[in-house]
């Protein structure tokens, strides 16, 4: 019984002493990573949209955005780029069916789905620090529920538009990371998803859309 226990803590420690030799192995900021997202998330009329006679009207939807994100950096030593892309989703909503039909400028909305591909670079605060900024695509979805206080009309509004940034990164240990950033994005051209069966999407549209997000985000690089 005891040779059994003895062989077992050999094998044991020969496994840990293996394996984790490879997976601690030091990439810097190099390589592909992936990470969980989640934050804070308000969208609101932009401009050329925005209510500023009428003081009651909230404008904006508000909540938390979580997702996932995938990325792959280099690192050039004091400095590193890298491309990202994320799904997220939203809580974020709000109703104006209340006798408010222009909150938002759209009725009752709900943010759905978020798509964002892009680029980043950064330079090295310190060893374990990297400070960055980003752009890229973001093709967003609303769910948006209309009333002429009679017919209800439900809808997916898809909008295209960019999103810029600038967070903050920190390693912990070898592979695992940690950021916080803020990013914009500007929607600016739409299209209209009916939701009954048959009815096609519209022509492309202008609309004026803004979101603010802060974000936390928690990842492994390989």
């Amino acid at each position: 019984m005891t040779k059994g226990i003895a062989i077992l803590l050999a094998a044991g420690s020969a496994v840990a002493l293996a394996v984790p030799a490879h997976a601690q192995e030091d990439h810097g900021f190099s390589g592909p990573w992936v990470a969980g997202v989640a934050g804070y998330d308000k969208n609101q009329a932009g401009d050329t949209t925005d209510d500023d006679i009428n003081d009651n009207n909230d404008q904006s939807a508000e909540g938390l955005v979580w997702g996932g994100a995938v990325g792959y950096d280099m690192d050039l030593g004091t400095m590193v780029v890298g491309a990202e892309a994320e799904l997220t989703e939203s809580t974020a909503d709000t109703n104006s069916l209340d006798g408010d039909p222009e909150n938002f400028g759209l009725g009752s909305v709900e943010a759905g789905r978020d798509i964002y591909v892009g680029a980043r670079a950064g330079f090295k605060a310190g060893p374990e620090t990297l400070l960055y900024a980003k752009a890229g695509y973001t093709n967003a979805r609303y769910g948006f529920l209309g009333t002429d206080g009679t017919v209800e009309d439900k809808r997916h509004l898809d909008v295209d538009g960019w999103r810029a940034g600038a967070g903050v990164e920190q390693r912990i240990g070898s592979n695992a990371f940690a950021k916080l950033e803020y990013r914009y994005s500007k929607y600016s051209n739409a299209e209209v998803d009916f939701e009954p069966e048959g009815i096609p999407d519209t022509d492309p549209v202008n609309v004026d859309i803004d979101r603010h997000q802060v974000v936390a985000s928690v990842g492994w690089r390989f």
